[in-house]
């Protein structure tokens, strides 16, 4: 599996509950903490942050705004 890139936009795959974190919420990566596990920012419409979890890769998917073109 490719590792996230910084500033990457990912959308959670799972609740986290304790953090007030539901599934499908967007966030961006701002660290890369170890082997598979990134910071993730969570900021609200003014650009404050309210959350900034450790998480899995496995946890989120990334969000792409443009079409992946691939070599052929």
């Amino acid at each position: 599996m490719a590792e996230t890139e910084m500033l990457a936009v990912v959308a959670l795959l799972q609740d986290f509950p304790e953090l007030g974190l539901v599934r499908g919420q967007v966030g961006t990566v701002v660290e890369d903490l170890a082997s598979g596990v990134y910071e993730v920012e969570f900021c609200d419409d003014d650009g404050r942050a309210y959350a900034m979890p450790s998480v899995k890769a496995d946890q989120f998917m990334r969000l792409h705004h443009e079409p992946i073109h691939e070599a052929a």
